[in-house]
């Protein structure tokens, strides 16, 4: 398999408070992609502390040879994880209280994946038959399309398009949804913030992870097409290929 990620700041933020990691542990490959939110500091520490806390907890519960639903409730104890010690560190500041974040991420083992989300990063399947988005937006927007009050498009460009209804951190208590998956040989997993999807609409993410080059520098490219649009929001994105 290879991986790649990249995070960016972008052009209008002063500060990045989006983080990610990649992690192999035996036959078994991790991604996570997190957007914290909370004013300054609080959401470059949710996400902080959200990224290292779920690859810990992962790699504490990961045993070869899990089925689908030990795997299931070992991600169920990760995310409980995650939002405990967001909640413990945000009481140490003053000004986080209600600091928090999103997280998405790709657990992947031979040709299965599972995907676990909280808030809007979301988890793409690319291949040279199309473009899937696997998770589910936690969102205002996501919610009305849903109910048939807006179209995709108009959900793009709607003023409300940055409130989640989901996060880490927040709340006592969280769901995160996840989604299984299997993948083929040269097929790709795209993780990513918001700041990405929000300047670049999925068919451009698919030209460019499967026809514009070399998938070495695809994320570097997509970055590149954020900002010529002004890349207002910090920008993050973990591509997976199973090469």
């Amino acid at each position: 398999m290879q991986t790649w990620g990249i995070t960016d700041t972008g052009l209008v933020r002063t500060e990045n408070q989006d983080a990610f990691a990649v992690d192999t542990i035996g036959d078994m490959t991790a991604a996570v992609v997190c957007d914290g939110m909370g004013g300054t500091g609080g959401g470059q520490l949710a996400s902080s502390i959200a990224v290292d806390t779920f690859r810990r907890a992962l790699a504490e519960e990961w045993k070869e040879h899990l089925s689908d639903q030990q795997l299931s409730k070992a991600l169920e104890r990760c995310i409980i994880r995650v939002n405990h010690a967001i909640r413990a560190e945000s009481i140490k500041h003053a000004g986080c209280e209600r600091m928090g974040t999103t997280l998405v991420s790709a657990v992947v083992c031979d040709a299965s994946v599972t995907i676990v989300n909280v808030g809007d990063s979301r988890a793409y399947h690319v291949s040279s038959g199309g473009i899937r988005q696997i998770s589910r937006d936690h969102s205002v927007v996501e919610n009305m399309v849903e109910q048939g009050e807006l179209t995709p498009l108009q959900a793009r460009h709607h003023p409300n398009r940055n409130l989640i209804t989901r996060a880490l951190g927040p709340e006592k208590s969280v769901k995160a949804d996840q989604f299984r998956l299997t993948w083929a040989k040269d097929e790709y997993l795209l993780l990513c913030s918001d700041g990405l999807v929000n300047t670049v609409t999925d068919q451009e993410l698919l030209f460019e992870i499967i026809h514009g080059g070399a998938p070495d520098d695809c994320l570097d490219r997509l970055l590149a097409l954020a900002k010529r649009r002004g890349a207002p929001d910090n920008v993050t994105a973990v591509l997976l290929h199973n090469a």
